[in-house]
C-alpha cells in the first residue's frame, strides 16, 4: 500500500472547481505542491464538464496538478457499455493499474450517482 493519494475528478467536481468549490479547490492546490497527491481529468468527464461550465476543459488542462486521462482503446471499450461517458470514464480511471495499485478515489459533487458502484467517493459538497 502506498502513501500516494489519487483522485479523480469527475464531470462535477470540475464543474464546481470552475465555480469556486473551496473543497475542489483545495484538491487542486494539493496535487499542485505536495508530493504523493495526484489528481486526474478523464478526458470524457472533462467535455461534460465543460459543457456544464464552458471554459473548464481548458482552464483545468492547463493546471500543472492535474493529468488529463486519455480515451484509449480500453477505456472505450469500457464506456460502450454504460449509459453515460463522464461517469463511465471516471469509473474506469479510479480502477487500479499498476501505478495505482489501490486505485483512486473519485471526488464528486453528486455522492448519489455513485451509490451502488465499486468506487471510493469523496463528497465535495459544500
Amino acid at each position: 500500500m502506498s502513501d500516494a493519494v489519487h483522485i479523480v475528478l469527475d464531470d462535477t467536481a470540475m464543474a464546481a472547481a470552475g465555480q469556486g468549490n473551496v473543497l475542489a479547490s483545495r484538491l487542486i492546490h494539493r496535487a499542485h505542491v505536495e508530493a504523493g497527491w495526484f489528481l486526474y481529468a478523464p478526458a470524457c468527464a472533462l467535455v461534460e464538464a465543460d459543457r456544464a461550465r464552458p471554459g473548464t476543459a481548458e482552464h483545468l488542462a492547463a493546471l500543472p496538478g492535474i493529468t488529463v486521462v486519455d480515451l484509449d482503446l480500453s477505456a472505450a471499450l469500457a464506456l460502450a457499455r454504460r449509459e453515460t461517458w463522464a461517469a463511465a470514464h471516471s469509473q474506469y480511471a479510479a480502477q487500479p493499474t499498476p501505478e495505482r495499485p489501490d486505485g483512486a478515489v473519485i471526488a464528486t459533487t453528486a455522492p448519489r450517482r455513485w451509490a451502488g458502484e465499486a468506487v471510493r467517493v469523496l463528497d465535495l459538497t459544500p
